[in-house]
This record gives structure tokens, sequence and C-alpha cells, in this order.
């Protein structure tokens, strides 16, 4: 065989982006017995292993990341080439996670479609967690411990991550106060983002000395485990919550939420937008556009 086996490396690219033989499949709309075939006629052509077996489980070796990443970029240019050859209409998919989608871009976007009437978008939800495929994917909003770093994507910071408490004006009214304390606090009524670890963390550090942590079923109430449900939580007037300032910074203003403490919890998260950088040139220069747009409206 003198040259490579074109089907069997695509099998190959989708076990190292999916992770796993069988979201490969998945991918593929393939068996998995299929996508193992394929990748034994890869590993046979090149006479080595790409992955270290153990048991089930498998690991990519550093020469087939290497070849993961290149196949990555190259199988994009491919169809970004057959899409112009097709003559396709482009148009600029953009991921976000749901918080950044319900709370910052939609409000936003009817202002960008004015000013950019020629630039189809098309938004779908990034699910906090999960990879990307940047292969139908070309701008996303992501919360990230630090700006990822990968060849087929561009990192920019959009907007800081630290989460302040709030509630609702006729929440903190039944108090009668700002909080103070942490029984003023647990008076409000908790309310979780997953789990009471944010709430655990940010109160221990409001009193010097209070078994915050020795105290856990004090820290009972409603967890979510979407940020917008834990916000409508907090809009309705069932507790307090531990927001992303730069999520609600519109129900603050509008006055649905009060910020009850001047102290921010910063876990180094935040936020960033990721373009990718395998784009066709004509969604190369709509991702721009739409980056310098988003950099403005961040600043207003």
């Amino acid at each position: 065989m003198t040259t490579p086996p074109l089907n069997a490396l695509r099998a190959f690219e989708a076990v190292a982006r999916t992770g796993s033989f069988r979201a490969a499949a998945e991918a593929l709309f393939v068996t998995q017995s299929a996508v193992s075939h394929q990748i034994k006629n890869v590993e046979d052509w090149l006479g080595k292993p790409l992955f270290e077996r153990e048991g089930n489980r498998t690991r990519l070796l550093p020469h087939g990341a290497d070849l993961a990443r290149s196949l990555a970029g190259s199988l994009a240019e491919i169809e970004a080439a057959c899409n112009r050859a097709r003559n396709v209409s482009q148009v600029l998919v953009i991921a976000a996670i749901p918080s950044v989608a319900m709370c910052w871009l939609i409000p936003r976007l009817s202002r960008f479609r004015t000013a950019h009437p020629e630039i189809e978008i098309r938004i779908v939800y990034a699910m906090y967690g999960r990879e990307i495929n940047f292969h139908d994917v070309h701008l996303a909003f992501v919360f990230a411990k630090q700006a990822p770093s990968d060849p087929m994507i561009e990192a920019h910071f959009h907007l800081a991550g630290q989460s302040v408490p709030v509630c609702s004006p006729s929440r903190l009214a039944r108090l009668g106060q700002m909080p103070e304390t942490v029984s003023d606090f647990l008076t409000l009524g908790l309310l979780h983002d997953g789990s009471p670890t944010g709430w655990m963390n940010w109160l221990s550090e409001l009193e010097s000395g209070s078994s915050v942590h020795s105290n856990a079923p004090s820290f009972e109430g409603t967890t979510f485990e979407d940020f917008n449900l834990l916000r409508a939580a907090a809009l309705s007037g069932q507790g307090v919550a531990l927001c992303p300032k730069a999520m609600i910074q519109q129900d603050l203003e509008s006055g649905g939420l009060v910020q009850v403490s001047k102290r921010m919890q910063d876990e180094g998260y935040n936020y960033y937008l990721l373009a990718s950088t395998t784009a066709p040139p004509i969604v190369k220069r709509q991702t721009q556009v739409f980056r310098e747009w988003a950099m403005a409206e961040r600043d207003k």
C-alpha cells in the first residue's frame, strides 16, 4: 500500500476528537467494530500502534496525538474546499454555553443583525465540559479555568467570571437590611449552583472563626444544575445566589436583582471567545467582524 488509507484516517481522527471508539462510531454513523477495524488499518499501514491499550481503555500515544492534530486541520480544509466548490452558502455558526446565550448574547443579537445584515448566523448550545467540534462551529463562548490551547482555535478573553451574592428586592425586604453575618445569609435562604461548595467557601471567609464547613446541614437549599435555572429562582424571590456578575449585570441595572455584598468570589474561571483557525476565508472574515462587535459590546 503506497498511499495512506484515507477512510481509516478519518475514523482515527474521529476517535481522537471524541475520545472514544464508541463516540466516534456514533459521529460517523457506523458500528464500533467498523471503527476498530479502520484503526487497525491505519496502525498496520504505519507499522506501529497509535494508542496505548490497557484493558478496555485506550490512550493516544504522542505520535498519535500529533497525527490527530494534523488530520483535524487538514480534514477541515478539505471540507471547506468542497463546500466552496459546491458553492454552499456560508453561515456563521456560534456555539455558546446556556448562561452566555441567554444572559449576554441573545439580548444583544438584534444590534449585531442591524449592524451586519449581510452575515447569516446560527446559534447553537455549547455544553460545559463537552468538547466543541470546530469542524461544524466557527465561534464559541466558553467558561474555563484558562484560555484553551489548541492549534485549531484562537482564544480571546471575553468577560471576568467572578461571582457575587444576589437576591430579589422582595427577598431582601424580608430580612430588612443588607446581610452581614452567616446567619443573615442563611435567613435569606441559599440557592446552589451544582453543589453547596460555592456558598461554603464564600461564607467561610465572611466571619473569622465561624464553623462553616462543620455545619453542612445549615446549607441546605435548592440546587440547580443550570445557571439559567439558578438565575430564574433568584429573580423570583426564592433565595440568595452566587452568580457571575457579568451574566446578571442587566438584572442589577434593571433592579430585578440586588447585589447584597461587595465581596466577590473568584475561582479562576473566566469567559472566553474561541474562533476556529480552519474556517474558510469568507467565514474567517465574518468571525473577525463578530469578534470585534462582541468586544465592543463587552465594553459598553
